[in-house]
This record gives structure tokens, C-alpha cells and sequence, in this order.
């Protein structure tokens, strides 16, 4: 099966041709796997396995194949490997930053969207992914001018609109990211995601949760947000409680504790 094809197949030191017919269903692979007709790609690939195919062409069409496939952990390991045969390939830059964003490794995602963003050419994907290896890194310059490159690119994707407010979430300006978070959810309705932040924005806007403070860090804001959802549990105010444990989790940059504690104790989790 392909599972075990992609395992065992190693990126090339140097292209090796494939034959006519492998080399006709390695691109007809290709198409399947960016039409996100992945059940079909699985086959051709192991078809043009079958047929002979090896090579670059085969290792890219292998990374595309695990990146598309959410296999984000695997993709890296190919990309990296293809970027080390031909590391002036701009291709490779975006979907080696956005796996590794993907994984959580924020600094390798940092330095192959850096690289992705450089280009004359890069993809509003590139720009607004790092935005949010900017907004990790609490870069609020940044992650501002990476969106807006995103939307300029593609002012009809709802992914960089939704993504600056939360951006702005995180800096507690709930007015702002409540207004982007409804211009996100009329581009993109189906989002789930999208309308999970507009309703914790207004939960927050209604609750009247605590806002950032000017310089003030994560964990300070995280446990004002908490000593919030406290007092509103107290009182009954379950929603107010939620959103305020919520955020507390979300601002905090690591598993903060007690809001995790209250929220579960809330059943919100």
C-alpha cells in the first residue's frame, strides 16, 4: 500500500530520468494531489512506483503527497531532504514553513517563511503564516505587515482576516477583533473555527473581560483573565467564566494551570 511506499522511498542525491510511463503518471499524480483528489494520487503513485519512478521528481511528489495529506511530520523530513539536493528551490520554502509551523516548531518554521516571504512572489499561504509565527512570538509589528501582505494578495480569504483578529485578541483589543472576526465569517460561513472566535469575542465584549494592560506579559494578563472567570463564576456568570478561562489558556503561552482547572470545572472544555 502507499503508506508503506512513502516510508521507504529516500530523496535522490541526483535526478534519476523515470520512464515515459512513470513519468506520465508521476505528473498526473502531481495534478490529483493539488486537486486534493488524494485517494487517486495514492494510486498513481504507487502505479508510477511500479513503472520505475525515482528521483527528485518522485521525492517532491512524495513531500507534496504527506503535506497534503496532513502527514505534516513526514513532509517536513522530505522537504528539508529535497531543500539539502536544491536549496535555492523557492517552492520548497512555504510548505517546509508551514509543516513546521504545523508541528509547532516555531523557529524552523520562522526561518523557511522568512525565506518564503523574501521572494518577489510569495503566496499570500507564505505571508499569512508568517503572521502567525509572528503572533507566537508576541511580534505585533510583524504579524500586522504579514497580513496585510496576505489580504493584499488575496483579499477574499477569510484565513488572513481571521487570523489578525485573533491576532488582536491577543492584545486584548476585543472591539477591533470582533469586527474582523465578522468580515471573516461573511468571506468564509462554513468556518468553524472563524465562529468560534467571533463568539469568544463577543463573549469577551459582553463579559467585559480585562484588557492588556500596555507592556504587560502573557502570564500577568492570563492570571487577571483568571481571577475574571473566578469572580464571574462566583456570581453565577457562567458564560462570562468561560470566555474569561478561555482566554486566559490562549494567552498565556503555556498550559496555565489553574484556568485549565476552572474551565474544566465549568465543563467548558
Amino acid at each position: 500500500m502507499i503508506a508503506s511506499l512513502l516510508v521507504a522511498t529516500s530523496v535522490s542525491a541526483a535526478p534519476v530520468p523515470a520512464a515515459p510511463a512513470a513519468h506520465a503518471l508521476i505528473a498526473g499524480a502531481s495534478h490529483a494531489v493539488h486537486a486534493k483528489r488524494l485517494d487517486q494520487a495514492a494510486v498513481m503513485i504507487s502505479r508510477a512506483i511500479a513503472a520505475g519512478a525515482s528521483g527528485t521528481e518522485l521525492d517532491r511528489l512524495l513531500a507534496d503527497f504527506a503535506y497534503a495529506s496532513g502527514k505534516y511530520s513526514e513532509a517536513l523530513v522530505r522537504y528539508e531532504a529535497l531543500l539539502k539536493v536544491a536549496p535555492k528551490d523557492q517552492s520548497l520554502f512555504e510548505p517546509a514553513g508551514i509543516s513546521a509551523l504545523k508541528l509547532g516548531q516555531v523557529e524552523r518554521a520562522a526561518s523557511w517563511l522568512s525565506q518564503a516571504t523574501a521572494q518577489s512572489r510569495a503566496s499570500w499561504r507564505s505571508w499569512n503564516a508568517a503572521g502567525v509565527v509572528a503572533d507566537m512570538k508576541r511580534d505585533w509589528a510583524r504579524a500586522d505587515d504579514c497580513y496585510d501582505h496576505a489580504s493584499r494578495l488575496a483579499p477574499n480569504q477569510a484565513a488572513p482576516v481571521n487570523n489578525r483578529g485573533w491576532s488582536l485578541l491577543l492584545r486584548g483589543d476585543w472591539k477591533d477583533a470582533l469586527g474582523l472576526f465578522e468580515r471573516a465569517i461573511a468571506l468564509d460561513p462554513r468556518s468553524a473555527r472563524t465562529a468560534d472566535n467571533l463568539e469568544l469575542a463577543r463573549a469577551a465584549l459582553a463579559a467585559g473581560l480585562p484588557a492588556r494592560n500596555p507592556r504587560e506579559s502573557d502570564s500577568s494578563w492570563a492570571a487577571r483573565l483568571n481571577d475574571a472567570g473566578v469572580a464571574a463564576a462566583i456570581l453565577g456568570d457562567k458564560n462570562r467564566a468561560s470566555a474569561a478561562f478561555s482566554q486566559a489558556l490562549n494567552v498565556s503561552g503555556t498550559w496555565y494551570a489553574r484556568a485549565a482547572n476552572n474551565l474544566e470545572a465549568l465543563g467548558g472544555r
